[in-house]
């Protein structure tokens, strides 16, 4: 890898790292830039990309802890049956994920891409909805429960499969149920521990990461987490909301169009 590549590689993982904390998707930034700039397969694609996430969501989960959003009993289980549930999930689609070539890796990477633009733009719409609707008695209730089930094993899938973590889907889709976003920023979090943890695993069982990569990626991922969490909670990061997800739309349709085939 040359020295320009390794300084764009670090830029991307920074901003992905901002994202992560302020509003959910931000590490699948790293995925695509590893399968459109490296000549790498989509295992080791995934399985990079997953270790990363690792710390991101330790790191990620303790701010949030500091800060409140996990501090009560509703949210703690909330968390962990989002995350247990996405365990199954995300090793079944790593174990998936070895017998993808590259170009239908690339379809369905694009097609995710652009479905999770999509469900930004369809947040941000509901968004004063969602911010008032009483997240505390779905989450308690037997109906949210079961959501957050469902919703795990969902996430878990996809996330293990193309290696996006879990933000990038987890977030939107719990604001659109009634989630509160700082909340479901923070569930997120945890849940992408479990996610990536056992995505990576799957992956290295099969010898598919590349740790030297992963540590390059990382580093600047880390500290793009922890800038995020402060901006999070000192601006409203609408508009970089929206003008990700027209990015994310951008992206996928550039990569369903072949263009970004490796």
């Amino acid at each position: 890898m040359t020295l320009g590549l390794g300084i764009i590689f670090s830029l991307i993982a920074l901003v992905g790292g901002v994202c992560i904390t302020t509003i959910g998707p931000g590490g699948i930034f790293v995925t695509i830039a590893l399968f459109l700039l490296l000549n790498i397969d989509p295992a080791t694609v995934a399985g990079t990309a997953s270790v990363t996430f690792i710390g991101t969501g330790l790191l990620g989960s303790y701010a949030y802890l500091r800060s409140g959003q996990l501090a009560t009993t509703t949210a703690r289980n909330a968390a962990l049956i989002l995350s247990l549930t996405s365990v199954v999930g995300a090793f079944v689609g790593a174990r998936l994920n070895t017998v993808l070539d590259a170009d239908l890796f690339g379809l369905l990477l694009g097609a995710f891409v652009l479905m999770t633009g999509v469900i930004i733009v369809a947040r941000e719409r509901s968004r004063a909805r969602a911010l008032e609707a009483p997240a505390d008695f779905e989450l308690n209730s037997p109906k949210g429960r079961l959501a957050m089930a469902g919703l795990g094993l969902a996430v878990g899938l996809p996330g293990g499969l193309l290696g996006v973590g879990g933000p990038v889907l987890a977030v939107p889709l719990m604001v659109v149920l009634g989630v509160p976003m700082l909340l479901a920023v923070a569930l997120a979090q945890v849940q992408s521990i479990f996610i990536a943890a056992f995505a990576a695993l799957g992956f290295a069982m099969v010898g598919a990461i590349d740790w030297g990569l992963a540590v390059l990626v990382g580093i600047p991922l880390f500290i793009g987490t922890i800038a995020g969490w402060v901006i999070a909670r000192r601006i409203d990061p609408t508009r970089l909301k929206t003008g990700l997800a027209f990015v994310l739309v951008a992206l996928g349709i550039y990569m369903l169009s072949g263009a970004g085939a490796t």
